[in-house]
């Protein structure tokens, strides 16, 4: 999921440099939302247990 998110943000970043300002926002706007949710999910199984210490 971070992927997808690291993704969007190099899209909007391509968008805004080419200076196309609702892609970029679009863009921006999802990868910040997939940015959050993949914190959320390793938060709650970092602390459930589902991720084993090395």
């Amino acid at each position: 999921m971070l992927r997808y998110a690291l993704i969007f943000f190099i899209v909007a970043i391509i968008a805004g440099v080419f200076g196309f300002g609702g892609i970029a926002a679009g863009a921006a706007a999802i990868a910040k939302i997939i940015f959050w949710i993949f914190l959320v999910l390793l938060v709650i199984s970092l602390l459930s247990g589902a991720v084993k210490k090395i």
